[in-house]
C-alpha cells in the first residue's frame, strides 16, 4: 500500500462496526425461515454472513440448491425485520463509536462515508435514531452496488467524493469488508467487536486490526497524520 495520496476518505461498515445489530438480524432471519417452513440456520452461521446483501446471504445459505426460495426469503426477512422494529426501534451503537466518528468527522480535510449491506432506508433510520444525519458525505448500500466483497461500493464512494484509493480507508468487522477494501486498493482496518474473529480479518488482508473504539480513533488519526505529510 502506497501513501502518496492524503488519507481523506474514511468509510465505515455499519452492522458489527457502528451498531450491534446481531439480535434483530438473527431474529429476522430465523423468522423468515420459519415463516416458510424451513429450519433456520444457527446463530453463528447467520452472523458469519452479516455484511453480504440479503440475496447473496440466502444464496450462500441455500448450499447450491436451485429450488431454494431466495426471493421469497428476502421478502420474508424484510417483513420480519419491520415487525421486530416495533419493539426495537434501532440497533444500539457500540459504546464509544459515536465519539470516534465525531472526532474523525472534525479532522481537517477528512470526509466520512458508509459502505454496508443494509438498505438505504435501514441506514437512514439508524442515523436518525442516533442523531447522526448529515455526518456522512456518502452512503453506499446493497441497494446501489454489488454485494461485498465486490469493491463497487468503495469505488462509487471514491468517485462521488473525488478520493483516491491510497487516500481511502475502510473500517469493518468482517472478511467481506477487508476483501472489498483491498480489491479497491484502499486501506483496510479490521475491528474485533463485531462478527468475524481476528484471525479471519488478518487472513482477509487487514492492514491493521483493533480491539476497541479508542484504539480505532488513534489508528485512524495516525494514518491521517502520516499520509498528510
Amino acid at each position: 500500500m502506497t501513501t502518496d495520496a492524503p488519507l481523506n476518505l474514511i468509510l465505515f461498515d455499519c452492522d458489527g462496526t457502528l451498531v450491534d445489530s446481531q439480535d434483530i438480524l438473527v431474529a429476522a432471519m430465523s423468522g423468515a425461515f420459519r415463516d416458510h417452513g424451513i429450519a433456520p440456520p444457527s446463530r453463528s452461521d447467520i452472523l458469519k454472513l452479516v455484511g453480504l446483501s440479503l440475496p447473496e446471504t440466502f444464496v450462500v445459505l441455500s448450499g447450491g440448491d436451485r429450488s431454494f426460495p431466495v426471493e421469497a426469503l428476502v421478502e420474508g426477512y424484510k417483513t420480519a425485520f419491520h415487525r421486530l422494529r416495533a419493539n426495537q426501534p434501532t440497533e444500539p451503537m457500540y459504546s464509544g463509536m459515536r465519539n470516534v466518528v465525531a472526532d474523525l468527522r472534525a479532522h481537517p480535510e477528512t470526509l466520512l462515508g458508509i459502505v454496508t449491506g443494509k438498505s438505504q432506508r435501514g441506514v437512514r433510520l439508524m442515523l436518525e435514531a442516533h442523531d447522526m444525519m448529515g455526518w456522512f458525505s456518502t452512503i453506499q448500500t446493497a441497494d446501489d452496488a454489488p454485494s461485498k466483497p465486490h469493491p463497487g461500493m468503495v469505488h462509487q464512494a471514491m468517485t462521488t467524493l473525488g478520493a483516491q484509493p491510497g487516500g481511502t480507508v475502510v473500517i469493518g468487522d468482517t472478511t467481506y469488508d477487508m476483501e472489498m477494501a483491498k480489491a479497491a486498493g484502499a486501506w483496510a482496518i479490521g475491528v474485533t467487536w463485531g462478527y468475524h474473529p481476528h484471525t479471519d480479518l488478518s487472513r482477509a488482508g487487514a492492514d491493521i486490526i483493533v480491539g476497541a473504539p479508542e484504539d480505532l480513533r488513534e489508528v485512524a488519526l495516525d494514518l491521517l497524520s502520516r499520509n498528510a505529510r
